[in-house]
């Protein structure tokens, strides 16, 4: 007889390594290939910079959604605690960038320390250490300010612009909502699966995910009408990866309205609710892939 190990079954832990290596291959590879054609100039290590961006945003989505998560949780068994871990993370991640950065740019680290990149870069991963040290804390609670830190200097190193207010501000808005719909939609899951039901957590959080719906539509929409051209939509790799990132977001709220329906019939909703924080959780990657293809403006004349 064999065992179950931490990933289960063989069958499952055969979907997690496939799925591993897909991620893998998306984020080294997915912004040349969205670059085909376009002629747009190649962006320096960009395979790197794009699972470096990729382990920074799973970091804070987990570490908020944890945060989040433990309000709507209540009473009851919680799962093991993901958020310090997950905030160590996104610090480690970020001070790879920050020495990536460094690397490609040629510039000495003291010089990198001084531009606007690299102190964006180290308040991100000092405000992760923090937070992971207060969420391993006997008040993980606190984590909440070093974290909006964080999403406050990551908001910022997305508009480097002359005029970066309003372009900050939808950010911050947008990657503060996606955070909490991702991450604390795992720990709502995760809450679940320890209490073999726990319906009263997903109907919480389905009050706040609305809102939190909300604000993704709004900003997404306002930023993509700000950014993109219509005419660089299907010649841009911002275009093409946008269009994707669209197409997800789609599916995610398919999902979203499925678990919804089925929570209010009485039904069990956790089966679309799985394939939604999946389907999140590929948002996350193409959303790491947006931030390394050059900016649509001025590309097309």
């Amino acid at each position: 007889m064999t065992l179950p190990g931490p990933f289960g079954t063989p069958s499952r832990l055969t979907a997690a390594v496939i799925a591993a290596v897909a991620v893998l291959g998306v984020a080294l590879l997915g912004a040349g290939l969205a670059q085909t054609g376009t002629g747009e100039l190649r962006i320096p290590a960009s395979g790197t910079t794009t699972l470096l961006r990729l382990l920074v945003l799973t970091g804070l989505a987990v570490s908020i959604g944890e945060t989040t998560g433990r309000r709507l949780a209540g009473a009851g068994p919680r799962p093991r605690a993901l958020a310090a871990p997950a905030a160590l993370l996104a610090a480690a991640a970020s001070a790879a960038l920050l020495l990536l950065f460094t690397a490609v740019s040629g510039l000495s680290p003291v010089v990198v320390y001084g531009l606007r990149e690299g102190r964006l870069l180290l308040a991100t991963a000092n405000a992760c250490v923090l937070a992971a040290l207060c969420a391993a804390s006997r008040r993980p609670g606190l984590a909440a300010l070093p974290l909006a830190v964080a999403v406050g200097a990551e908001a910022m190193r997305a508009h480097p612009e002359t005029a970066p207010l309003l372009g900050t501000c939808l950010t911050l808005v947008h990657l503060t909502a996606a955070c909490l719909w991702t991450g604390t939609l795992l720990y709502v899951l995760r809450t679940m699966r320890l209490r073999d039901g726990g319906r009263d957590v997903l109907v919480r959080y389905a009050r706040m995910a609305a809102w939190v719906y909300a604000a993704l539509a709004v900003t997404g929409t306002v930023s993509t009408l700000r950014k993109l051209p219509l005419d660089a939509v299907l010649n841009t790799a911002y275009g093409r990866i946008l269009l994707v990132k669209l197409a997800l977001f789609g599916g995610a709220s398919l999902l979203a309205l499925a678990a919804r329906g089925r929570m209010r019939s009485g039904a069990d909703a956790r089966s679309p609710a799985r394939v939604e924080v999946a389907v999140l959780g590929a948002i996350v990657l193409v959303s790491a892939l947006l931030t390394v293809v050059p900016d649509p403006h001025g590309i097309v004349p």
